[in-house]
């Protein structure tokens, strides 16, 4: 396993990175998820990722518990704040009563004094964003929070974030999460050049597309049963379409070429962004997690990168 710096800090995070949105305290047996947490951190997955939205709590609990057993210095571990966590007009958003308490809350969940990385599950325009941030660092000061991020936020967002930050001498956010794989390269227009101006470095989730660059849907052929595109709750009509598929069995020739699977190809290929801190993959058994990790240190030749862009502007 190689590792990197997150953005400009000294913490050096996995290429690779384990998370446990639709996974963990959801339709994956807890004894499967910690197996997963365990084979992670063997093969030197050192980044951890949860949320407190996350089946209402139930991920921070069984990520915290698998976690324990380990030395609290070897591993980062991330969760977030934003979403829905009750029924009252303040169980959710970014203003500080919610930070503070769900900062409290989650790390009595976690069964820890603090957490690595804090993020900003997505954007609040109701909240003043200099509430956040003074939220925020209030916890980095009260040693609860080391670094804080966002997820899913614009470039205009960061770069506004950033230079309160600046004139009021609060933290800054160091990290970003957002959505980018072969499938949806949103973030390379503005989103990357403004994170490398300002030292964010990118933690990305869903690198496999939900799984439609693994090569498990095939155009023609009916969806697998225990895929992730059969679950009634999760909608993958914007990535699974016939071009999609139809780039996907392309793609299939280029891995075979380099001795590699669709899915080590797909997460080299974002890796290839000095931006990209890590890339977050899900895993509902050890052995998805073990052939991912093999992407780690995987360099792509210009070439191939080049043959990858063809097929992805067809």
């Amino acid at each position: 396993m190689e590792y990197r710096h997150l953005g400009k800090t000294g913490l050096k995070v996995s290429e690779i990175s384990l998370g446990s949105w639709l996974t963990y305290g959801g339709y994956v047996e807890e004894k499967n998820a910690e197996a997963s947490i365990d084979k992670a951190y063997d093969l030197g997955i050192n980044f951890f990722d949860t949320a407190n939205v996350y089946m209402r709590g139930e991920a921070e609990k069984i990520v915290g518990k698998a976690l324990r057993k380990y030395p609290r210095s070897s591993y980062v571990l991330a969760t977030k704040v934003f979403g829905k966590m009750g029924d009252g007009p303040n169980d959710q958003g970014l203003s500080r009563k919610h930070i503070m308490e769900q900062c409290d809350a989650s790390l009595q969940r976690l069964g820890l004094d603090y957490v690595d990385v804090y993020y900003c599950h997505r954007y609040h325009p109701d909240t003043p964003l200099e509430e956040t941030l003074r939220a925020l660092d209030d916890l980095i000061r009260q040693g609860k929070v080391l670094y804080i991020g966002v997820s899913e936020w614009t470039a205009e967002q960061m770069t506004e974030a950033v230079h309160l930050a600046d004139q009021k001498l609060l933290d800054r956010i160091v990290v970003n999460q957002p959505n980018y794989s072969m499938l949806h390269r949103y973030i390379e227009n503005e989103v990357i050049p403004v994170s490398e101006k300002h030292g964010i470095g990118q933690i990305v989730f869903s690198p496999l597309a939900q799984g439609v660059l693994t090569g498990k849907y095939k155009k023609g052929e009916a969806i697998p049963e225990d895929s992730r595109a059969a679950q009634k709750n999760l909608d993958l009509s914007r990535v699974l379409t016939e071009q999609n598929l139809e780039r996907v069995e392309a793609l299939k020739g280029i891995a075979a070429n380099e001795n590699l699977s669709l899915a080590q190809l797909s997460i080299a290929w974002i890796l290839r962004q000095d931006n990209v801190s890590s890339a977050l993959i899900g895993a509902s058994k050890p052995e998805q997690i073990e052939e991912n990790a093999k992407a780690s240190g995987v360099t792509l030749s210009k070439e191939t990168i080049a043959k990858v862009e063809d097929i992805l502007h067809q």
